[in-house]
């Protein structure tokens, strides 16, 4: 059905975001994706030639040098890939390996030219190598190259003695060619309504879901897939990182919550799950925070996510003026048992792993494994 003038009025008049046309459920929202829908399904059909382009052979696709493990989405925006690589590389680690982790960086500065890699230091900019990756090398358990070339940032760390390369997103970067592919689903938000971009949160169809080797739900509540729990732990001081604080000690208490990621609601939601009182405060994706953001919040504790901590730990206060307590949350990746096995079985089917999957039977996450990701 055509809409009319009067709804298309309407929904220029309500302003829409993306979230809200994507996953919402309003009269407007559901009008402005029909409108997209034709560049939805432009999207959808450049998607799918590209990719049987690299299927059939048509386009050249090249190897690492080591097994390749692709951690990716289907959807834009914040699935719990990063968490899941977090875990990953320290279960392959358990399992005897030296995994390195090669990722894009988005809106890194730093290896940005065709076959440019960057290493990238545990006290990285965010500004020069983007926030996941500098979040994942402060963890200091793998190594992390940056690199518009995924090709290249893995075989530079395949030089460096990695055995397996763990890409943070990359699903869809079909030029390096991969031994196990992990998709990762937002539990309580799916593939949203289910179109292509702009009329839709996908980056593929749908129907690409079917060919990865695994499949995760953060949060659950995906029928037939089993779940990755996020689990929050202490808060650390951003001035004083020795210093840690028990969510518990915060109960009642009403704090600042911040979040510039791609589903900033599901950290709320886990805060008040805490008892906390959450003023909440959220910024788009992968935020540049500066002074001025700071000065805004008043003086309640600031909890933030650790991908935002990354950014607002270089920051510093004018002279003569004091900035409330700010804290980073870190989070803890907990795949269901059923994963973790079917994980194992993976990996050692396609030899990434050899055979001994008996080491973690029962293992139910980082916890129960004992890989603490702190």
């Amino acid at each position: 059905m055509t809409p009319t003038r009067r709804e298309r009025a309407a929904a220029e008049r309500h302003g829409l975001s993306p979230t809200a046309i994507w996953y919402g459920r309003s009269r407007a929202g559901r009008l402005v994706a029909a409108l997209l829908a034709p560049l939805g399904w432009l999207y959808c059909g450049l998607a799918a030639v590209r990719a049987r382009a690299y299927a059939r052979g048509w386009r050249a696709s090249f190897e690492a040098g080591a097994p390749v493990i692709v951690v990716g989405n289907l959807s834009v925006g914040g699935t719990g890939k990063t968490p899941l690589v977090r875990w990953l590389a320290a279960h392959l680690q358990a399992r005897g390996l030296s995994p390195g982790i090669a990722a894009r960086g988005y809106g890194a500065t730093a290896g940005t030219r065709a076959g440019d890699v960057r290493l990238v230091p545990a006290d990285a900019d965010p500004a020069l190598f983007g926030d996941e990756p500098v979040l994942l090398a402060a963890d200091g358990g793998a190594p992390v190259a940056v690199g518009r070339d995924r090709v290249a940032a893995a075989r530079a760390l395949v030089g460096r003695g990695c055995d397996v390369v763990v890409t943070d997103d990359g699903l869809q970067h079909y030029r390096l060619r991969r031994q196990c592919e992990i998709l990762v689903v937002d539990g309580s938000r799916g593939h949203g309504n289910g179109r292509c971009l702009p009329a839709g949160p996908l980056r593929e169809p749908v129907r690409r879901a079917a060919r990865v080797d695994l499949a995760i739900a953060t949060g659950g509540g995906q029928p037939g897939l089993p779940a990755l729990a996020l689990a929050l732990e202490a808060a650390v001081s951003l001035t004083d990182p020795s210093r840690t604080r028990p969510l518990a000690d915060f109960a009642g208490e009403r704090v600042t919550a911040v979040a510039g990621i791609g589903n900033p609601a599901r950290f709320f939601r886990m805060l008040e799950a805490q008892g906390l009182r959450v003023d909440a405060r959220a910024y788009p994706d992968h935020h540049r925070f500066t002074v001025a953001d700071l000065a805004a919040w008043d003086g309640a504790p600031v909890l933030m996510t650790e991908k935002d901590a990354v950014k607002c730990r270089r920051l510093r206060p004018p002279a003569g003026t004091q900035w409330p307590e700010l804290w980073a949350v870190p989070v803890a990746a907990v795949p269901d048992s059923a994963f973790v096995l079917a994980l194992d079985r993976l990996l050692t089917e396609r030899r990434v792993v050899a055979d001994n999957l008996d080491i973690h039977a029962g293992c139910t996450g980082a916890a129960a494994c004992d890989l603490r990701l702190d």
